[in-house]
């Protein structure tokens, strides 16, 4: 007699169970209203108002599918975002680095054209000295002498100056020619040089270069054929 109440007992909850769960499956459970997310508490009272009052503490399985499925989604998003600030914490480093250079060149290279004025300068003292024979020297006296002497400190003075602020001379004799780097002024034939053909024989003006960025090239004589 107990055998058959049992049973009869388990034939009725697999019966409930089977009707709960096609109750259950029949209700098209949505954590989303046009296009946005459901709070907590709105999703729970959409399922809660699909189960019959006895079941509140049971969860339909299509319910908590729609929660994993959404689970799954927030995840990618969540990559996605953080893929996304990340590039964009890197694009920002990167602009605020050029912005960074940009305005410490722009500092640098502000005195370019002043300092392409100075050049012209240097180089009439480097003629003055250089036309002077010693033998002149000697023999034009005191006078003379001194007058050499102020234009030659005159001259080192300046060129300290020039490396000071970054300026410096290039003299590319014997070096191999660089279109971008020198002016070829003449062509010397290899049977009278003693470089190599495409190199520089003889430098008749230095070029200079600031903050080792040309700004006057050399003049040069390169040999040929």
């Amino acid at each position: 007699m107990m055998r058959k109440g049992a049973s009869f007992i388990g034939q009725v909850v697999q019966q409930t169970i089977a009707t709960a769960s096609q109750s259950s499956e029949e209700v098209n459970y949505e954590i989303k209203k046009n296009g946005k997310r459901l709070r907590g508490a709105d999703y729970e009272e959409v399922v809660l108002s699909s189960i019959s009052a006895e079941d509140k503490t049971m969860i339909p399985k299509a319910a908590f599918d729609v929660l994993l499925k959404e689970y799954d989604e927030v995840q990618a998003e969540i990559a996605d975002f953080k893929d996304k600030y990340q590039r964009s914490l890197a694009e920002t480093e990167n602009v605020r680095r050029r912005g960074i250079k940009q305005t410490d060149d722009a500092k640098v290279f502000a005195i370019q054209s002043f300092c392409k004025d100075l050049l012209e300068v240097s180089d009439i003292l480097d003629i003055a000295i250089k036309s002077v024979k010693p033998e002149e020297l000697e023999s034009g006296g005191k006078a003379m002498k001194d007058l050499f002497e102020g234009v030659s400190m005159t001259r080192t003075v300046l060129a300290k100056t020039f490396s000071k602020h970054g300026l410096v001379a290039v003299d590319p004799t014997n070096q191999k020619f660089d279109p971008n780097l020198h002016e070829a002024v003449f062509q010397i034939p290899s049977a009278n040089a003693k470089q190599p053909v495409g190199h520089i024989e003889v430098c008749t003006k230095i070029g200079y270069s600031l903050k080792e960025r040309p700004i006057r090239p050399a003049q040069v004589g390169v040999v040929s054929q």
